[in-house]
């Protein structure tokens, strides 16, 4: 995750390329560093640095580390005479090379020739089975097909190899919510909760497709949820302080006349909504008249 400071470094360094102030291999590191594309912008000064012989030779064995930077973005920006350049002069530099065959796997993928791209891949893993970056190109060659079906497919199988691989779960868990697979999307974000507990989007997403699957057990598991969301971020989600709020409505229609349940609802959903009235008023007086309705709909109102 990129820092302030480093982002602020990163526009600052930005700034003075574009503006003709220098430091356009320092600025092309720094995205390598953070892990950015920018594709645009390293396709511009990048080439800038290839096309220029004396600045070029300053680089040493990194000349060959901007080739493969330039090529991506090129593809990215679809100037494929550029990219399939740059991966020529990889190939005739580093001829057996597995992470160039991957590059010439992608120019396939960039010009849409899915089959090929496909077998080149294929025959990568052989050589290479636990190369994370091809597992997740078939992944994104899937989606750019439309072929959803495949992409969860892809998905699944990368995890069964890469299972703490953070991201791949979410992806995973979207996906299965814009379908509607929400039992699905919730054994995903399950994983993501008990390998990153403390990260409060992962439990108010959990809480969501818990919410909107329904029932008595699945809406009490999504209120511990969204009160967790609200304990991790200091009280200050709204969107979790509403998600305590629905969800003790709807547990109330479920467990009339069970006292117990009332009372210990009656006091989580007056705390939420206290809380609620109170962000309201200070960021938002014009709304609070909409929250109050809203909230006695919900047999709320403090």
């Amino acid at each position: 995750m990129v820092t302030k400071t480093e982002e602020s470094q990163l526009n600052n360094l930005e700034n003075q390329v574009d503006n003709g102030g220098g430091g356009a291999w320092e600025y092309l590191t720094l995205l390598r560093k953070l892990k950015l594309r920018r594709s645009d912008k390293v396709l511009k000064h990048g080439l800038s640095i290839l096309n220029n012989p004396k600045i070029r030779s300053t680089l040493g064995a990194d000349e060959w580390t901007l080739y493969e930077q330039v090529a991506v973005a090129a593809m990215d920006c679809q100037c494929l005479d550029v990219a399939k350049d740059c991966t020529k002069a990889l190939q005739k530099r580093f001829p057996e090379s597995k992470r160039v065959g991957r590059l010439e796997a992608m120019l396939l993928e960039a010009k849409g020739s899915w089959e090929l791209a496909e077998k080149a891949y294929t025959s990568l893993l052989e050589d290479s089975p636990l190369d994370q970056v091809i597992h997740k190109r078939r992944v994104a060659m899937a989606k750019a097909q439309g072929n959803i079906s495949g992409a969860i497919e892809w998905l699944n199988k990368y995890l069964e190899i890469f299972m703490a691989d953070h991201d791949a779960w979410r992806e995973l868990a979207e996906i299965y919510v814009s379908l509607q697979m929400y039992k699905q999307a919730a054994f995903c974000y399950e994983e993501l909760i008990l390998s990153q507990p403390t990260v409060p989007l992962y439990h108010l997403a959990y809480a969501d497709v818990l919410y909107t699957l329904g029932g008595l057990e699945n809406l009490q598991t999504a209120k511990k949820y969204y009160a967790s969301t609200i304990d991790l971020t200091g009280g200050k989600n709204t969107r979790a302080l509403f998600g305590v709020c629905l969800c003790t409505s709807a547990i109330a229609q479920l467990v009339k006349g069970k006292n117990k349940e009332d009372k210990e609802g009656s006091q989580v959903q007056s705390l939420a909504a206290k809380v609620l009235e109170k962000e309201y008023k200070q960021k938002a007086p014009d709304k609070l008249p909409q929250l109050t309705t809203a909230l006695k709909s919900l047999t709320l109102a403090s």
